[in-house]
């Protein structure tokens, strides 16, 4: 058994809702324990991950947040930069399932967000929980 740390960027409350429940029932129905934290935005998801690593409190992590396509450039920058910044702790090792939904419109953030349709907060705890396997199967051994 693990500890997850599932970290959300709240902005639009009934799809987070929906990611969330996707992901806790994702993490107790495989027997891992986690806690949740709130973040401004998505883009402060990577960085409140990497202070998280740092307080050795956590085995994996689960990103949350939602970003919906507005009128301005912003919506690149946002999903891009909280993509990268993910990677980046992915590729130091860092066991994380990215549930950051990308979308044209609100509709396509429903879809992907409601655990009857496809799930994808509990797709990222799964996500987690596998990084968090395949970590231990290649820890170096003494």
């Amino acid at each position: 058994m693990a500890k997850l740390l599932i970290v959300e960027a709240r902005f639009y409350d009934h799809l987070n809702d929906m990611l969330i429940d996707g992901a806790k029932e994702a993490l107790e129905s495989a027997g891992h324990e986690f806690d949740v934290i709130t973040v401004p935005g998505a883009l402060e998801i990577p960085g409140a991950i990497s202070l998280a690593i740092d307080s050795g409190q956590y085995e994996g992590f689960v990103a949350i947040g939602v970003v919906i396509r507005g009128e301005t450039y912003h919506f690149e920058i946002v999903a891009g930069e909280s993509a990268r910044g993910i990677m980046a702790l992915t590729m130091d090792g860092v066991a994380i399932g990215n549930g950051i939904i990308t979308t044209e419109n609100e509709e396509q953030a429903l879809a992907r967000a409601d655990k009857s349709r496809k799930n994808k907060g509990g797709e990222a705890a799964q996500a987690a929980i596998r990084m968090l396997e395949l970590s231990t199967q290649f820890a170096p051994t003494a």
